[in-house]
């Protein structure tokens, strides 16, 4: 008597790739749109929620919430309280190994995606924050700095932004602190964004009248040094 094969057939996950390569698995986790931003910022030191929406503004406070949740189901992520009773994200054992693989994404972009194609992702808000953790205060004097940075072709409720820096303490605002003001950068969002990649200097911007510096002389000379740059700005760059 023979015996008929029975096809086995298993459901499908209509968001899954449905294959068992392990490059198709860890894609279903990290390939969602903003997740490797968040890890991004996981990387960079972030741990709370709002301050996760100043490093990826574009994304809606639902939708990172959903990702967050997504994170944490796949062991990538843990969450605790701390002292104060605020929530408070931690990336996992695995989440930490993925270090490697995000900076190297970084450090591939900043290789090869041409610069023109860079700077026409303009985020004055996005530049500002990653200043604001980047930002070196021992070359700046002992005491209270404000440093205003002016964005003349921007809308006037983003032309404005104030980093306040005060016993090894850094604060972004986007309204006026005030505060006297030490020192006064007024340069398109373009020209800060190009420094800030590593693609322009401080000096040569301010030479070509696209920057310009108003305040205390010590402040702008040292500014390349306590502005801090990108992570992957000393990566030398394979396309213009």
């Amino acid at each position: 008597m023979m015996v008929g094969l029975v096809e086995e057939t298993t459901m499908v996950d209509p968001g899954s790739y449905g294959q068992f390569c392990p490059v198709a698995m860890a894609s279903e986790i990290l390939c969602t749109r903003w997740t490797v931003l968040i890890l991004r910022e996981f990387l960079c030191g972030t741990t709370r929620f709002n301050d996760l929406r100043r490093g990826v503004p574009r994304m809606s406070p639902a939708l990172l919430s959903k990702r967050l949740k997504e994170l944490e189901r796949a062991g990538v992520l843990t969450t605790e309280r701390n002292h104060k009773g605020v929530l408070e994200y931690r990336l996992s054992e695995a989440g930490e190994d993925l270090r490697p693989i995000i900076l190297g994404m970084g450090s591939w972009g900043q290789r090869w995606v041409e610069s023109q194609l860079s700077l026409r992702n303009l985020d004055p808000s996005l530049l500002m924050w990653d200043m604001r953790r980047h930002l070196d205060p021992k070359p700046l004097p002992p005491r209270r700095c404000t440093i205003q940075f002016q964005y003349p072709e921007l809308p006037e409720p983003r032309r404005n932004w104030w980093l306040v820096i005060d016993g090894g303490g850094i604060d972004l605002c986007n309204f006026d602190p005030g505060f006297e003001v030490d020192l006064l950068v007024t340069g398109s969002l373009r020209s800060l964004t190009a420094v800030w990649m590593g693609l322009a200097t401080i000096g040569r911007e301010v030479e070509a009248g696209r920057l310009e510096l108003l305040g205390d002389l010590g402040l702008a000379r040292s500014m390349q040094h306590w502005l801090g740059l990108s992570p992957f700005a000393g990566e030398p760059r394979r396309v213009a």
